[in-house]
């Protein structure tokens, strides 16, 4: 559906990537009439859909069609577009115009509205930012992340046909194909995985099959009973990391270290009911 631009008087600006607890500052300022503007680009997403968090509007600009204007020029197709703008929402850091040479506070000499500069938001003395987020999904410390998130993390996908091992040789699985979003290190979870609206507890991987084939694969395991064969797509909310990924010597030797993630994550998911 088309919105009207016209009708937008406030506006946020950022990349808003993971849409985390400090975004969330930024958001409630806006008002009633407020909408994002994000600026994009092409590198996975902790957040690829804002859409799916949010019920204000959402404007993308790709970082390549606006990254050689200056501070000014940025600002004023921003009011050439939005006509009734009344205020600006930024955090402490927006950098914005080539080579990032103008700051939070330059937006005032350009825009005659209301400019808003939201403060660093910190939770338990951290500073809340979407490159600590990531870095923290990349060392698999799942419990830091979504403290940050303000939410669990998690992933969407298309549901494939894998390799036809797990459900003969070792534990039947849901096989995703999932494009666009920054994946965690590679390794095992307890997880929470979403089919047709329905949320079952489940164990996930993430990594090459460095035990079979070699391949990178994306396989969550439904602990609970499940009998969805119609499913085309999962979501998968990550809960705790349990393991890295490692090699083993033969399927059964894989199939008990299954087992044994099966239990650990069985009880991850149970304690933090």
């Amino acid at each position: 559906m088309k919105i009207d631009k016209s009708k937008i008087k406030a506006i946020a600006i950022g990349r808003f990537d993971g849409l985390h607890l400090a975004h969330f500052e930024l958001i409630k300022r806006l008002g009633e009439n407020g909408a994002l503007v994000i600026i994009k680009d092409s590198k996975p997403k902790l957040t690829p859909k804002r859409e799916d968090y949010l019920k204000i509007p959402c404007f993308y600009y790709k970082i390549e069609d606006i990254k050689h204007l200056s501070g000014e020029e940025f600002i004023q197709i921003l009011k050439d577009e939005f006509v009734n703008l009344e205020k600006i929402v930024v955090g402490y850091d927006f950098e914005f115009g080539f080579n990032r040479a103008w700051k939070a506070k330059n937006i005032k000499e350009f825009f005659k509205g209301e400019v808003e500069i939201v403060d660093e938001f910190f939770l338990n003395k951290v500073s809340v930012h979407s490159k600590l987020i990531r870095s923290m999904l990349e060392s698999g410390d799942i419990k830091g992340a979504n403290e940050l998130l303000g939410r669990k993390y998690f992933i969407k996908g298309e549901v494939v046909k894998g390799q036809g091992l797990g459900a003969k040789e070792l534990f039947a699985t849901l096989n995703l194909d999932v494009k666009d979003y920054f994946l965690p290190k590679e390794g095992v979870y307890a997880t929470r995985c979403m089919v047709n609206n329905k949320a079952y507890k489940s164990v996930s991987f993430i990594g090459h099959r460095v035990s079979t084939d070699g391949e990178f694969s994306i396989e969550t395991h439904i602990l609970d009973d499940f009998c969805d064969v119609m499913a085309t797509e999962a979501k998968v909310e990550f809960v705790k990391f349990i393991r890295d990924n490692a090699k083993f010597t033969s399927l059964k030797a894989l199939k008990e270290q299954i087992k044994s993630d099966i239990a650990q994550a069985k009880q991850a998911l149970e304690s933090e009911n």
